[in-house]
């Protein structure tokens, strides 16, 4: 499979920072979202972060999901585009971050998955018939059935929040992919309604849910 050039800058960008982060210390404290920094006017660091990872499984696991799926958004919507879908989708994973993580001073993060997954999901929104598989599952699923699921996950990691995962910034990444696309292209709307009805059904059941997590504390 071949790749574009626009695709692999950002892939050489992720690696070249996410390894000089994993020698030097220094830039990785500088650079990684922390709240507390964040909330004491640090605001840089919800775009830097994207760029950093926590070690190589991390950083290869996101490229590998930008290399599979950042052509067909490059290609649906144009460059620009493109990497206006890319960082957008990147602080608004840290925003969701800051959000939802607010009264907990000490929350750290790193990684470009709000950008991935709003990559993602744009992909498969602009081709609706578009069949997805998993290194650990190697059969092929229709792009609405990986999406829903993703997304259904994503709301029990929020709520559960004790596994490690980004589940705050990859929502933050799907629904900013899933807003941009339609904004960008209107006409997604019918061609792929059956597939918005169901992730919009998902996002608000796991909105639901979540808060029942809230109203409890």
């Amino acid at each position: 499979m071949s790749i574009s050039f626009e695709v692999l800058i950002i892939i050489l960008l992720n690696s070249i920072i996410s390894y000089k982060g994993f020698r030097d210390r220094y830039l990785f404290q500088k650079f990684y979202f922390k709240m507390d920094e964040i909330k004491n006017g640090q605001y840089y660091r919800f775009l830097t972060s994207g760029f950093l990872h926590v070690d190589k499984q991390h950083l290869i696991f996101n490229m590998i999901t930008l290399y599979f799926f950042g052509d067909f958004v490059l290609n649906a919507f144009g460059i620009f585009w493109f990497f206006c879908i890319y960082l957008t989708c990147l602080i608004l994973g840290s925003l969701f971050c800051f959000i939802i993580h607010n009264n907990d001073n000490n929350y750290s993060a790193v990684g470009a998955s709000g950008a991935v997954t709003g990559i993602l999901f744009s992909a498969i929104l602009a081709y609706p018939n578009l069949q997805l598989a998993l290194l650990f599952f190697p059969i092929p699923m229709p792009g609405y059935f990986f999406g829903v699921a993703y997304l259904a996950y994503t709301f029990y990691g929020l709520k559960k929040q004790n596994d490690g995962i980004g589940h705050s910034a990859h929502l933050g990444g799907a629904i900013g992919g899933i807003l941009l696309s339609i904004f960008l292209m209107p006409k997604l709307i019918i061609i792929s309604f059956n597939t918005l009805m169901l992730m919009t059904l998902v996002i608000i059941i796991g909105i639901i849910y979540y808060k029942q997590k809230i109203d409890k504390i």
